[in-house]
């Protein structure tokens, strides 16, 4: 969590505000992961 987000877990699980911001960021990434996955099996 530290790594990924810079911020520890209690602080995440203490702020609610935090959370939501942590969780928006990684659905992005997830979708990100997702359509980049979708680009290479259409190339290769």
């Amino acid at each position: 969590m530290q790594r990924a987000h810079g911020i520890g877990y209690q602080e995440y699980s203490r702020r609610y505000t935090t959370r939501l911001e942590v969780e928006k960021k990684r659905e992005i990434q997830y979708r990100e992961s997702k359509q980049i996955i979708s680009n290479m099996k259409m190339i290769g």
